[in-house]
């Protein structure tokens, strides 16, 4: 789908508030693979930096769809946050 791609364009250029945006108006119509919109959804909440959006949007794709990239996005994110656990800093 062409606006598809048009959303992963701005998430790539960094036009995440637009994004967003696009993805929210799809949320709301009866496009088909909803597992899709959430993981970008993901994807552009964590080009915000805001983890826990980006958490909870992969893991909305992850329940409609087993096989959705968004295993591998929430594991790395996961990763990411168990490395920089602040208790760490505090031994």
């Amino acid at each position: 789908m062409k606006q598809i791609s048009v959303i992963k364009e701005l998430i790539s250029q960094g036009d995440v508030a637009q994004a967003l945006c696009e993805l929210d108006i799809l949320l709301g119509t009866d496009y088909p693979a909803k597992d899709e919109i959430y993981y970008l959804r993901g994807n552009a909440y964590r080009k915000q930096g805001n983890w826990q959006q980006a958490l909870n949007n992969y893991r909305y794709a992850m329940d409609l769809n087993p096989e959705s990239p968004a295993h591998n996005a929430h594991r790395m994110i996961m990763d990411i946050l168990e490395f920089y656990n602040k208790d760490m800093y505090n031994q």
